[in-house]
């Protein structure tokens, strides 16, 4: 295998990183690494708690795919165990476990949607319920008896909960270990997380150390801000945009991010050469519009192709800017003498994930009819022969409603 040189490696490395622990050692594994010619052992471990992945997620995967493209191991620990204990981290309460069925169902979900970033053919995926599940209570003691109470409590969220007099459950002090454990077992030289898995990632390094083993790398990345500019991505604040998405919603969504986000989301979730960072940023601050037009390409094209990145652009200008209805847009027929609740034309439409969206969304005014909002959940219609109607949902589906 011919590697890269330490600096080349680093610059690629270091893209968007928050903070690496230690970087000098860093350097000296990648040293060793291009002097015995062997690839690095690089772990990510995932809980597959939701089976959706969106753009936050993709952060710390092509972190991964960097590392894939540098010719190491990456090797993807799905949290089959781990989920099951249910990771508070990032939460102000406890996160709540799942069963073993609905973690395996979220992983398959989660690998399909991962492979989307990763290169299947040069990754190893395994599940930490293959060596965590055997352990016996002693075995669990005994890892215990490597970290002292005063030790957990370091951990801002523990610290929080504690000083708020919020529950904390011994089980949750138990998820550290368990994921450090992991370390132990797969004996890898780095690890990712955000920045928010900082304290896991250190326990990890440590109990490789009282193991006699080689100490791993931590490195951090940040979690990516949602398209409201304020919150980290995540389907809870509805400032989230899918891997999956379909292209014109993933056009739209990331034009509506704030320009002060054009350059970061370049950084962290393209895959666009890091020696065009620098004239991104600049055509950032000085022509905004055309950057993020440039970035929900860019982002379309990556998930779904050139050619649907070419049709979301178009669909945009086409309804958007010159506010008229795609060609492509549904034909919902309708049934003279029938009554009509809007709710369920949308539902079947396939317009909204959800009851509960589609209310939050027309008392926002984001549905209308012929141009006129809709402001009342309850709104129905009942059509005369040959009654056509333009219905718009958020800001890019539209249906044409007819009888």
């Amino acid at each position: 295998m011919n590697f890269l040189s330490v600096d080349e490696q680093l610059s690629i490395i270091e893209r968007g990183a928050v903070e690496i622990v230690p970087v000098e050692e860093l350097k000296e594994k990648l040293a060793k690494s291009i002097t015995t010619k062997t690839p690095l052992k690089v772990k990510l471990g995932v809980d597959p708690t939701r089976p959706d992945l969106h753009l936050g997620h993709s952060v710390i995967l092509r972190k991964l795919r960097q590392f894939q493209d540098l010719g190491h191991e990456a090797i993807l620990i799905i949290g089959g165990f781990t989920a099951m204990i249910g990771d508070p981290t990032g939460q102000n309460t406890t996160r709540p476990p799942l069963t073993k069925d609905e973690v395996a169902s979220n992983a398959q979900s989660y690998i399909d949607q991962a492979q989307k970033i990763l290169d299947p053919e040069r990754l190893q995926i395994v599940n930490n319920l293959d060596w965590l599940g055997p352990m016996s209570f002693m075995d669990v003691i005994h890892l215990s008896s490597k970290m002292t109470v005063a030790r957990m409590i370091e951990r801002d969220d523990f610290s929080k909960r504690f000083s708020n007099n919020e529950p904390i459950s011994l089980h949750e002090f138990l998820y550290p270990l368990a994921q450090g454990q992991d370390s132990v077992h797969l004996e890898n030289d780095i690890e990712l997380g955000g920045t928010d898995q900082k304290f896991n990632l250190l326990v990890g390094r440590n109990l490789q150390k009282e193991k006699g083993l080689s100490p791993q790398i931590c490195l951090m990345m940040p979690l990516l801000v949602g398209t409201d500019g304020s919150a980290k991505m995540s389907k809870s604040y509805d400032n989230y945009i899918g891997i999956n998405e379909h292209p014109n919603d993933m056009y739209g969504k990331s034009l509506s991010i704030p320009d002060n986000l054009i350059y970061t989301y370049f950084e962290l979730t393209t895959d666009v050469p890091t020696t065009e960072l620098s004239g991104i940023k600049e055509k950032s601050e000085e022509d905004p519009r055309n950057a993020k037009h440039d970035l929900a390409f860019k982002l379309v094209e990556m998930y779904h192709g050139l050619e649907a990145a070419k049709g979301a652009r178009e669909h945009f200008e086409t309804t958007i800017i010159q506010k008229k209805v795609p060609d492509d847009a549904p034909i919902y027929e309708l049934q003279v003498g029938v009554e009509y609740r809007i709710m369920e034309v949308i539902a079947e439409l396939n317009f909204s994930p959800s009851n509960g969206e589609t209310k939050r969304l027309i008392k926002q005014g984001g549905v209308s009819l012929n141009d006129e909002k809709i402001m009342d959940a309850g709104h129905t219609l009942s059509p005369n022969e040959g009654e056509e109607f333009i219905l718009k949902v958020g800001k890019r589906k539209y249906a044409v409603l007819k009888s």
